[in-house]
């Protein structure tokens, strides 16, 4: 089958012959595939990898899979074949994939060395988002998105109404839901305030996750001019950090909060120190801040008394869980979320052939134009992208 795959660091090829992933579970589904997104740890993975993959000569923890394998998980497609035990859903079914590989799919590979390992302390506690093996359909864990099918088990998939919810606009739900989960996870209350740092893919979409969960005002600080027009066109009031200091952009955000006393939550997507300071010193009193971006193992400086004296929060938000992507699907059917809204975050859409070229290497080297760019598998599609 057509499929981007990933050999190792810088190097990602299109394959016409990859194996055709098949049916081997009984509750297994075969997808095929519609749309599939590029998503920063897909790129991260060509450039600075192996990340989520696994070194050279080693295979993944919990699915004992070795690479190459193919790429993608941010996913929209239709329900091909189901397995005997199948009965949630149907050929023709269109679903979304929770992509998680994590210490509760090990039953799933019986001939795995680990299969009979004990869960990691996070999948013990229920939190398998957090899971010490945790692995991505795509990234490592199985083959992803970025072909023309993909087997997973069935308790994987969501279903949604396409004629509210097209499937373009389906592939955005797994980022959305990686958002959703950093505002769920950080108690977030309607009608409250909320400040987010960076205006990348997952800074956008913030917002909508924000949205979902009735937000009063947000602020979006981001220094790319295309991206705070973008945020204005949803609403969104947007601030330049461009060539001032730590202090001065803590006073003009804390000047846009409601009364300016500060926002009572906030949400770091762009994870550097100047960022991580803002975010915890423009909340107002007893505020949340979310670190929802991937940082590199560094340190940073951090004061204790900001925190006791204002009683201020400080957490993160890691991946996602099944619950989220339900939790996405029904704020896009209900209205919420805005449909046409989302569509402004796709940038283009190429068929797979062109995935490498206008896909990857796009990105990494002209990243300020695009938010999102949507791979499809199929032949019909091509007139249409």
């Amino acid at each position: 089958m057509k499929a981007i795959v990933y050999h190792d660091r810088g190097d990602v090829r299109y394959h016409t012959d990859f194996a055709e992933p098949q049916i081997t579970r009984p509750d297994d589904v075969k997808i095929k595939v519609h749309y599939c997104g590029i998503c920063g740890s897909d790129l991260k993975e060509f450039t600075d990898g192996p990340i989520f993959f696994s070194d050279k000569g080693t295979n993944n923890e919990i699915s004992d899979l070795p690479y190459p394998q193919c790429m993608g998980h941010e996913i929209s497609g239709e329900i091909y074949e189901v397995g005997t035990n199948v009965t949630s859903v149907k050929k023709g079914d269109k679903v979304v994939v929770e992509v998680t590989g994590t210490c509760f799919d090990r039953y799933r590979f019986p001939d795995s060395p680990n299969f009979e390992k004990e869960k990691c302390a996070s999948c013990l506690e229920g939190h398998y988002n957090a899971c010490a093996y945790l692995g991505l359909q795509g990234l490592g864990f199985d083959n992803g998105g970025c072909s023309e099918y993909l087997v997973t088990a069935a308790t994987k998939v969501v279903k949604f109404d396409e004629s509210i919810i097209p499937m373009d606009v389906a592939a955005l739900i797994q980022p959305i839901a990686v958002s959703w989960h950093a505002v769920r996870i950080s108690n977030f209350r309607p009608e409250a305030s909320a400040l987010i740092l960076g205006g990348g893919p997952i800074g956008l979409t913030t917002i909508f996750a924000l949205k979902g969960n009735k937000v009063g005002k947000i602020v979006l600080s981001e220094p790319a001019l295309a991206r705070r027009q973008l945020a204005e066109r949803l609403g969104v009031t947007v601030h330049d950090p461009t060539g001032k200091t730590i202090e001065e952009n803590i006073k003009e955000l804390k000047a846009l909060s409601p009364g300016g006393y500060g926002f009572n939550f906030s949400y770091d997507c762009s994870g550097v120190p100047a960022t991580y300071q803002t975010s915890v010193r423009a909340l107002n009193i007893r505020g949340v801040a979310t670190n929802v971006a991937v940082w590199a193992h560094k340190a940073v400086d951090h004061f204790p008394m900001e925190l006791t004296l204002s009683e201020k929060i400080v957490t993160g938000s890691i991946c996602f869980v099944k619950e989220d992507f339900e939790d996405v699907v029904a704020a896009l059917e209900n209205g919420l979320i805005p449909v046409d809204e989302t569509k402004l975050l796709i940038t283009s859409k190429i068929h797979l052939e062109d995935g490498v070229e206008k896909g990857f290497l796009e990105l990494i080297h002209h990243k300020e134009k695009h938010i999102k760019i949507l791979f499809s598998p199929k032949e019909e599609y091509r007139s249409k992208i």
